[in-house]
């Protein structure tokens, strides 16, 4: 047998067992979906006359953890992670199709975010504002929300901290997205660049690589970098700054891409919903804390973290719009309302503050490579 046949007769073997591995595969597939099913017809008829909660952060938390601690490759974590996001999503959405809002428009890395955590089979709603989306899910049109808190080089977004002034929304969980900007222009472009539109986070992650490549340009910060993108479609001479998503759907030609001026520049987005989340076993909980304004009030409401030996992961002051240089402090730390030393670490911070309000404990956003 000459090596050519030899060859064939290997690849058409590898084939075989390949398709006989997505028949098995698809079976089980449609099994896990049925079991799914299952599980809902459960949680309606333990909910009574209440609405049962489908989708569940903390299970869902598990269950990759649990998948990325088994895997052995060749497959990266990341991968398997991606996997079976869609395969959970696809399953939820036999038991309840979700509609979550993000910030909009279409195209956004918020919306990419809400991808990211829910999978493709859900329904995103995009919305114009952090306030919209707020309002959203405070009326019940949509099941959650999605919203970006944090950059890692621009740091936090302040509005979506006010909005918990005054909602009752709770933080249902995280997600962390590498966030690379690329400088794009329409398709057909031929003439030279003559102002670029971005997100104003956008313009302050790129600034050095800006002032480097296009210092005498004008910078025009608008809702979103798929706005930006829009504008950059239907004006002359417009350029934008926006992710690959939004060049996609608008169809624009990138000219220079990763222009963020971080390497690892990431950007940090919150799920907000009605309801509470129970424990993972690798969780966050953030508060909002209003203290007096005398001398030694921030270590008194700091002091107990460190005795309790409870990790801070974030702190920030915003005005509490009940007084002038009045302020409350939000702060995020590892650990569930629910653990034992956390409840103590709570009851302590209760007692010194003048308000102690629990924003939410959830799954930690998960990190794997």
């Amino acid at each position: 047998m000459s090596d050519d046949a030899k060859y064939s007769t290997s690849l058409d073997a590898l084939r075989s067992r390949i398709d006989a591995l997505d028949t098995e595969m698809l079976d089980k597939l449609n099994e896990r979906a049925r079991c799914a099913l299952e599980v809902a017809r459960a949680k309606q008829n333990e909910a009574g006359d209440e609405p049962p909660v489908f989708y569940r952060p903390e299970r869902e938390a598990q269950i990759l953890r649990r998948l990325a601690a088994l895997n052995q490759g060749p497959l990266s974590n990341d991968k398997i992670i991606q996997v079976y996001r869609q395969i959970m999503a696809a399953c939820l959405a036999l038991e309840e199709p979700l509609k979550v809002a993000c910030l909009g428009p279409e195209g956004t890395f918020t919306q990419m975010a809400t991808r990211k955590q829910f999978g493709d089979a859900v329904d995103s709603v995009p919305l114009m504002t952090v306030d919209d989306v707020f309002r959203e899910v405070v009326s019940e049109a949509c099941h959650y929300g999605v919203v970006p808190v944090e950059n890692s080089s621009e740091g936090v977004v302040n509005h979506t901290l006010d909005n918990f002034l005054n909602s009752s929304l709770n933080i249902c969980g995280e997600v962390e997205m590498r966030v690379h900007h690329h400088l794009m222009v329409a398709a057909d472009v031929s003439h030279d660049i003559k102002r670029i539109y971005a997100h104003q986070q956008a313009l302050g992650q790129c600034r050095r690589w800006l002032n480097s490549h296009y210092p005498d340009l004008p910078l025009l910060p608008v809702t979103s970098n798929a706005e930006a993108a829009r504008l950059a479609r239907e004006e002359k001479g417009a350029a934008a700054i926006a992710g690959e998503m939004a060049a996609e759907i608008h169809g624009l030609r990138i000219v220079s891409r990763q222009i963020e001026d971080e390497a690892d520049n990431t950007t940090r987005f919150i799920v907000i919903g009605r309801e509470d989340v129970g424990q993972s076993g690798n969780d966050k909980t953030s508060i909002m804390v209003s203290t007096q304004n005398h001398p030694g009030a921030l270590y008194k409401l700091l002091e107990p973290f460190h005795r309790h030996h409870v990790s801070l992961t974030a702190i920030e002051t915003r005005p509490s719009r009940n007084g002038m240089w009045s302020y409350v402090f939000f702060i995020d730390f590892e650990g569930h309302r629910l653990d034992d030393h956390i409840k103590v670490l709570l009851d302590e911070i209760d007692q010194d503050a003048l308000e102690v309000k629990l924003l939410g404990s959830y799954p930690r956003s998960l990190r794997l490579s």
